[in-house]
């Protein structure tokens, strides 16, 4: 196999990430840490002069997440992963080799998203002398068994925790990933070892540490150091009573005996909270995005409104601490359908439920909500965003 790319860096993105908690229906890979997703900071740290090409490797049906995450960073076409992280690995090493092959590669976890350009230069220079070599931290807590009591000590003394990225020469760790046939690795060094591969240790960073869980979140954001600005914006919409029987609020077909009159859906809590978000940014407002006059947006979800609010937010490096919205009305009754609504727009925001709040009031019978001739609402949005925005 001809090595046109001498090394190659290896990002394996392709979790669900369903450990990080916090509510977030977003893979962990995707969430957002000093103001760009954590693939992103990932890819960057590996731009480093002794790495030839990046490529990573995605879950099923990322793309578009893929493509907001990385957005202008010279990257190839991903390639898609598997159902474990070893099918995930062997995915990317296919697309490698079918490529020409490479040298060397670094095989890396997007979760661990700090990675110190000191640690790729001793992986490499252990590569001179080594077909593998892998980071380490040596372990400073004292191992214990567990269950319901607290077990016998276990030494430490010669144990370590390993990191990533794992680097290898390509041929060895290719041929190790083809002939595996025991059970789902925990890493790729494993692997190695199976093969009968001597695998290396050299100094690992803290900064390394893998994401897994909300805690780690807070953790690594602390540690990014960013420096946030917050930002409120303010969103308010009216819609009339026409024919109908059911109106669109917050995502949810909530049923009456008229239906709302607009050009989209109508769904005014929605599009409040589309306006509050632009104003975070000072993007305009939705009909500057989504003008009245153009018909394709005819009867369109709002959905799509928010969404693309929250696309625009986070591009600009913001996340969304909490919205709170007010429906003004006189009917139909809300409270039945609040909690469908904030879920609803809690999956369209990424957020936790406990970030979304909706509301209810009537002006008591006064002005034109009071007289049963329409609907209003009223939305506030508390963002954070880098202090350069």
């Amino acid at each position: 196999m001809e090595a046109r790319s001498p090394t190659v860096a290896l990002v394996v993105a392709a979790g669900s990430g369903s450990r990080a908690g916090g509510g977030e229906a977003l893979p962990k890979q995707y969430r957002r840490l000093a103001g760009k997703a954590v693939l992103a900071h990932a890819v960057t740290r590996l731009r480093h002069p002794r790495v030839d090409r990046i490529r990573v490797v995605i879950g099923a049906g990322h793309e578009e997440l893929y493509r907001s995450a990385v957005g202008a960073l010279p990257l190839p076409i991903p390639t898609v992963g598997g159902a474990t992280r070893r099918e995930s690995v062997r995915n990317g090493l296919d697309a490698i080799a079918a490529e020409g092959g490479a040298a060397r590669v670094l095989i890396h976890d997007a979760a661990r998203p700090f990675l110190p350009a000191s640690v790729i230069d001793r992986l490499l220079d252990a590569l001179d002398d080594h077909v593998g070599a892998v980071p380490v931290l040596p372990v400073v807590d004292t191992l214990a068994g567990g269950g319901d009591r607290l077990g016998d000590v276990v030494p430490r003394e010669r144990l370590v925790r390993v990191q990533t990225p794992q680097a290898f020469r390509f041929a060895d760790i290719f041929r190790a990933h083809e002939s595996w046939s025991g059970p789902e690795p925990t890493d790729d060094a494993q692997m190695a070892r199976a093969a009968g591969i001597a695998v290396a240790i050299v100094d690992g960073d803290p900064m390394l540490d893998k994401l897994t869980y909300e805690s780690d979140f807070q953790r690594a954001e602390a540690q990014a150091g960013g420096r946030w600005v917050s930002r409120t914006g303010l969103g308010f919409d009216v819609h009339a009573f026409g024919p109908g029987d059911g109106v669109w609020l917050g995502g949810v077909r909530v049923p009456h005996d008229r239906g709302l009159i607009g050009h989209s859906d109508a769904d005014v809590l929605l599009h409040a909270l589309t306006d509050a978000l632009l104003g975070t940014i000072g993007a305009g407002d939705i009909g500057g995005h989504f003008p009245p006059s153009d018909p394709q947006w005819r009867s369109a979800p709002s959905a799509m409104f928010l969404e693309r609010a929250r696309d625009l937010l986070e591009q600009a490096g913001g996340r969304i601490d909490h919205v709170d919205a007010t429906i003004i009305c006189e009917a139909p009754k809300v409270g039945p359908h609040r909690e469908a609504m904030r879920q609803r727009i809690a999956d369209l925001l990424r957020l936790p439920a406990g970030s979304v709040s909706v509301k209810a009031t009537t002006t008591e019978r006064l002005g034109f909500t009071g007289r049963g001739e329409g609907m209003a609402a009223q939305a506030v949005a508390t963002v954070r965003l880098p202090e350069a925005s």
